[in-house]
């Protein structure tokens, strides 16, 4: 009779999971046993299980298939909860096996002793502890599921004593997703349209949930003479090859994406829930779709919400929209997006003294696959990979964007990797993240995985400097005293090299691009550089004037001067 365990490990096996991500401890015995013995699916051993849950959650948002990651108890499945935060707020499925300390003991607070179900509740669709053998494998068919239809976070709690039992059931099942088609009533449908018909300038506003709506959505934009403002999780989906497209808008954006959003007189939302209220219009009619209905109004509020997928309610809604001869609005939109275009690209120009991230960020793109799978740190790279990354037919673009983890880029982009060894995987890594999990770099030699480590590394935690500035503060406590990370990468087995001098960094992406196996390029970038959002109020402007002031008392006028001189191309 096989063990519990045995079982789970069975019918993951049986439902197309080919590995499993985690660290091994007593209380995991069983588990990690059952897939030493279970061909089809491999063991992943990473050097945190904070690495190990957001590895799943990379492959789980590369494929949009469940992938899995398991912690022993106490510590251990501890570890796993940001990975799973950040997975869970992603809206990608993954099921999370949780250990527990000896059954006979639970309550009595024994070494390790945690309480999981509460731990997990709050990151998770569905969270259960195993207390019988005739539970299974139903519970694990349920987790599974509920991970897949709600694309969320499932994790399934078991003592180690109980995995070890004899199971009562030997069924092996294969969960199947649906694919329900979700579409407004008819009178939602009409009452939007009406409202769209009605309105001169219409903008579209698109996020993650455009993802296989884009004729329908390009289509809409040109009914409604539209400009498409992309939010960060629907840049992948709806930016390239895009006519209506003037950027995108927030915090991270540039201009002609807030711009376009506050001259029109009806937004139009798309499967986004973009979390920022400032750079909602003031006077314009909101309509919003989404899957979910929960999420309506939830912003900014609402002329109408309409729940249904954006491809369906697109394709539904399109006929009943009077097609609109004036384009005003999006031909001014289109010039101001090409202007601000322009100065981004001539940002991308490196001349004498310190490299330039945007000009780092150009190459990488330039030199990059046009499949390539990109994983921006958050913090500055994720700036510079909003603005100055193409996105192509085939390639993603995957990172922390929701949950806003540190650290997140490598351990994601190791789960991206390990789908498809052949395709591309470029990090776009902050030095401050990278540090953090420096462990993930030994999982990527350890495994063979040949993913592309671009380290920024401007000795800050810059981004955080920048929000200092804006309050008003004076920089303290963000620099870094980092190593020599190439070198770093070289004494664990990577190809590893650093660059400091623009001449020479071309050729370091290349070799790297080009290595057959893990590789890493640091690359020293300007520490002092900008990232100047597209809206400016009255109080953020305050801030950077107390700043200098500030700065100036505390005796650091130096970085006064370093400022205005790294960013002379943007201010003057």
């Amino acid at each position: 009779m096989p063990t519990i365990a045995e079982t789970v490990v069975h019918n993951l096996a049986a439902n197309g999971i080919q590995r499993i991500w985690g660290v091994p401890g007593d209380s995991l015995n069983a588990v990690t046993e059952a897939i030493r013995r279970e061909k089809g699916i491999e063991w992943m051993l990473t050097r945190h299980e904070e690495e190990a849950a957001f590895a799943a959650a990379g492959e789980a948002a590369l494929t949009g298939e469940l992938a899995v990651c398991a912690g022993s108890c106490g510590p251990g499945n501890m570890h796993l909860i940001n990975g799973l935060y950040d997975a869970h707020r992603s809206r990608v499925p993954v099921l999370a096996i949780a250990s527990h300390i000896p059954s006979d003991e639970i309550g009595s607070q024994y070494f390790q002793e945690t309480r999981p179900t509460e731990l997990f509740r709050d990151c998770s669709v569905f969270c259960e502890m195993v207390l019988s053998p005739e539970q299974m494998p139903r519970l694990l068919e349920i987790a599974m599921r509920t991970a897949i239809e709600k694309r969320g976070v499932a994790v399934l709690v078991m003592a180690g004593d109980t995995a070890l039992q004899d199971a009562a059931d030997e069924r092996v099942f294969t969960v199947r997703r649906t694919d329900p088609v979700t579409v407004p009533s008819p009178a939602e449908l009409q009452e939007a349209a009406a409202t769209l018909n009605s309105c001169e300038k219409v903008t579209i506003l698109a996020g993650a949930g455009v993802e296989g709506a884009r004729e329908e959505v390009l289509a809409l934009a040109d009914a409604l003479g539209a400009p498409i403002v992309h939010a960060l999780r629907g840049k992948e989906f709806i930016e390239h090859d895009n006519p209506f497209d003037v950027g995108m808008t927030g915090l991270l954006g540039f201009a002609s994406g807030y711009r376009a959003m506050e001259d029109c007189d009806a937004l139009l939302m798309l499967g986004t829930d973009f979390p920022y209220q400032q750079f909602y219009p003031k006077h314009a009619k909101i309509l919003q779709v989404d899957i979910r209905g929960e999420q309506l109004g939830r912003r900014v509020p609402l002329t109408q919400g309409l729940v249904g997928g954006v491809r369906e309610t697109a394709a539904a809604l399109l006929p009943l929209l009077e097609r609109k001869s004036n384009r005003t609005h999006l031909e001014k939109s289109l010039d101001h997006y090409r202007r601000t275009r322009k100065q981004l690209d001539d940002l991308e120009k490196q001349g004498p003294g310190a490299i330039h991230p945007q000009h780092l960020t150009h190459l990488i793109d330039e030199l990059a696959d046009d499949d390539a799978v990109f994983l921006p740190d958050v913090g500055t790279p994720v700036i510079w990979a909003c603005r100055h990354l193409h996105m192509g037919p085939r390639r993603r673009l995957i990172g922390s964007f929701w949950h806003g983890t540190m650290a997140a880029a490598t351990p994601l982009g190791l789960g991206a990797q390990a789908v498809d060894r052949n395709r591309q995987v470029v990090v776009l890594a902050g030095d401050g993240g990278l540090a953090m999990m420096l462990g993930e770099l030994l999982t990527a030699v350890q495994h063979n995985l040949p993913i592309k480590i671009v380290v920024f590394d401007n000795a800050a935690l810059s981004f955080v400097e920048v929000e200092m500035k804006a309050a008003g503060i004076v920089n303290f406590g963000t620099g870094l005293q980092n190593p020599d990370f190439g070198k770093v990468a070289q004494a664990v087995g990577m190809h590893g090299e650093s660059v400091t001098r623009p001449e020479d960094l071309e050729g370091a992406l290349r070799r790297a691009f080009e290595y057959d196996g893990p590789a890493l390029v640091s690359v020293a970038v300007e520490r002092q550089e900008l990232s100047i959002p597209p809206k400016i109020d009255a109080k953020q402007a305050t801030g950077f004037a107390v700043y200098a002031l500030r700065t100036v008392i505390a005796g650091n006028g130096r970085e006064l001067i370093d400022l205005a001189k790294a960013n002379a191309r943007q201010l003057l």
